[in-house]
């Protein structure tokens, strides 16, 4: 399974008899856009689960169905950046000027 951000629908109106009615989103998949069935009914924006290979197929209805990503289910609360430690910059900071008067 896959974690990715849907960016926009994709409309394709000449598709084989396959496709059905299915709804098409284009998802992030961390800098890479990949096209994925759209089995929940999600929007722009969302964090969605997706499964790839046969159960991508399965998924989207069919095992014959000809999809390689399904999206099945939208996440409710995810932060992305959760739990990751800031960027440790180059230098460390000058000490302090010490000593006494």
């Amino acid at each position: 399974m896959l974690i990715c951000k849907v960016v926009k629908p994709l409309v394709s109106t000449n598709r084989i008899p396959d496709f059905e009615h299915k709804h098409l989103q284009v998802v992030l998949d961390g800098s890479t856009q990949k096209v994925a069935v759209d089995a929940v009914g999600c929007i722009p924006g969302d964090w969605v689960i997706c499964v790839g290979s046969s159960a991508a197929r399965e998924a989207a209805g069919s095992k014959s169905y000809p999809s390689d990503l399904t999206i099945v289910g939208i996440i409710d609360h995810w932060d992305p950046d959760a739990g990751k430690t800031p960027p440790v910059s180059g230098t460390s900071p000058a000490p302090a000027a010490g000593g006494g008067n």
